[in-house]
């Protein structure tokens, strides 16, 4: 099956777009892809949900955002200490400036149901929960997705330096189930969950919202586009409220499910 899918009031409806990325980089995406639904008729609901979705993502690079939630602030703390460097993270969670970092390309991001992984030359890896916005080549926030920011603790507790080995490598980072397109942001009360599975049952749980992040999409986006340009748009993962306690570190065949109210759930497996 060819181009997008678009799903309103429960109808699926195939877009007839060669270009993913001239599709979704606009303003008014939902009003214009609304627009699209009018004179479209509903597709075969069958034969859409037998398709695999891919990660919403053609050429956009995708960026995170760090320490935006005080329990990120106190895990990145206890993690780095041994090497100097809890103090760095206290100060950003209280700075004017945010925490931003190239996360991934487009190659190395993965879509639902597709493995993820864990470093081999890591010890202590952990997936990251973390609400994610589309944002137009202009700067302005058109979507929502949910990402998975895997990162391996060692290696940035090692050093805070070794950030970008710790956070972007093959596989590193996931994106989907959808792109949602809304007319108003998601409200604070937006819950986000995790669920890692090992051998079927839970491993670990947790659960957070939106209400619990210390700086809003707008700054975060402000920051970003401040000195940067995305001709095709860029996806920017917002932080995490949910990190697993330093007696867990992720295991291959393991299974990360990431619920956000709205979008949907994000299943990965770990390889």
């Amino acid at each position: 099956m060819s181009g997008a899918v678009a799903e309103k009031a429960g109808a699926y409806h195939l877009l007839d777009s060669p270009c993913w990325d001239s599709l979704i980089n606009r303003e008014n995406l939902y009003h214009h892809i609304n627009g699209l639904l009018d004179v479209i008729e509903p597709s075969d609901d069958a034969a859409i949900a037998a398709e695999s979705p891919l990660a919403p993502v053609g050429m956009q690079e995708v960026w995170a955002a760090g320490v935006t939630y005080f329990s990120s602030r106190l895990a990145r703390m206890e993690e780095s200490k041994d090497a100097g460097g809890g103090d760095f993270y206290s100060r950003v969670y209280e700075a004017d400036r945010p925490e931003l970092f190239f996360k991934s390309t487009p190659a190395r991001v993965r879509g639902p149901g597709e493995k993820v992984r864990i470093r081999k030359d890591s010890e202590w890896d952990v997936p990251e929960p973390e609400a994610t916005l589309f944002i137009n080549s202009s700067g302005s926030i058109q979507g929502y997705t949910i990402g998975n920011d895997m990162s391996s603790r060692s290696i940035e507790g090692e050093n805070p330096l070794y950030l970008p080995q710790a956070k972007s490598y093959d596989g590193s980072t996931a994106l989907g189930l959808c792109l949602l397109l809304t007319e108003e942001a998601p409200s604070p009360e937006t819950g986000i969950s995790l669920e890692i599975l090992r051998g079927g049952k839970t491993a670990f749980s947790g659960k957070s919202s939106l209400a619990m992040m210390k700086r809003n999409f707008e700054e975060l986006v402000e920051f970003l586009y401040r000195e940067t340009s995305f001709p095709h748009g860029a996806f920017l993962m917002t932080g995490t409220g949910i990190v697993p306690g330093n007696d867990f570190t992720l295991r291959s065949g393991d299974e990360i499910n990431i619920t956000i109210d709205g979008i949907g759930t994000l299943t990965n497996p770990v390889e």
